[in-house]
């Protein structure tokens, strides 16, 4: 069902996040210790970091994360402030293409999945691109259900929404339609905007992710059916809870 992850804060390589960390990202997707469906992550991911503008960077590719051993040199070198990066394990009847995998961009916008839509390709999706607008619906590149739920968000902000209420807003929408398993994770580089639907979900300081990535005291598990926030200042971590 995925590892993902999202960081704010002082400027840290990659490496310490994706690779580095007691239970990094490749460890998560490796060896899950919190996950409900699937024992790993084989099926590729992703990762985008901001440097010093709002435009974020992105790599995506379909290898398995703990066989990159290009990127994890490379991640060395790579630092960032803002960091959005997940891997994947494919939803059943999903394509296993860069596509589909997180984080997915738009603008100053990045975009994660740990979840799945409920047939969503049994017809589910045709429901849910009916409540896509025309423009985003055209710009498609994938068959995944993550891709048209970042649709749906990118849409809600098109609107005037909050990154929180977008979220909500989407979650709401779609089990209104199916059953799903829900934790969207979405930032701009200055502001993190998580939603627990079904699946683990922990926060620390101003990094939130699937599981720990250490073994310290800080970390405390997101409530299922809840959304949070989390902003990043000198010195300074706030996270805001609500209930879904």
């Amino acid at each position: 069902m995925c590892r993902h992850l999202a960081y704010l804060g002082p400027k840290i390589s990659l490496h310490e996040l994706l690779f580095g960390a007691p239970h990094s990202l490749c460890g998560q997707a490796r060896a899950p210790q919190h996950q409900t469906s699937g024992e790993d992550n084989p099926d590729g991911w992703g990762v985008g970091w901001y440097a010093d503008d709002d435009q974020p960077h992105q790599y995506r590719t379909t290898m398995r994360i703990w066989d990159d051993v290009v990127f994890e040199k490379r991640a060395h070198v790579i630092e960032s402030g803002a960091v959005l990066a997940a891997a994947r394990l494919a939803s059943p009847g999903a394509t296993i293409h860069e596509s589909g995998n997180a984080p997915f961009r738009n603008g100053r916008w990045l975009f994660s999945l740990n979840g799945s839509v409920k047939d969503y390709h049994s017809g589910v999706s045709d429901k849910l691109h009916e409540l896509v607008s025309a423009e985003r619906l055209a710009a498609l590149e994938g068959d995944a259900d993550s891709e048209v739920l970042f649709a749906l968000v990118l849409d809600q902000l098109d609107a005037g929404a909050r990154p929180v209420d977008a979220l909500a807003t989407v979650v709401d929408d779609v089990l209104t339609i199916t059953k799903a398993r829900l934790n969207l994770l979405l930032t701009d580089g200055h502001e993190i905007a998580a939603t627990r639907v079904g699946n683990s979900l922990f926060v620390a300081h101003a990094t939130i992710a699937s599981e720990p990535l250490d073994d310290e005291p800080e970390w405390r598990e997101v409530p299922d059916r809840s959304l949070v926030t989390a902003h990043a200042e000198p010195g300074h971590f706030h996270h805001t809870y609500r209930s879904l």
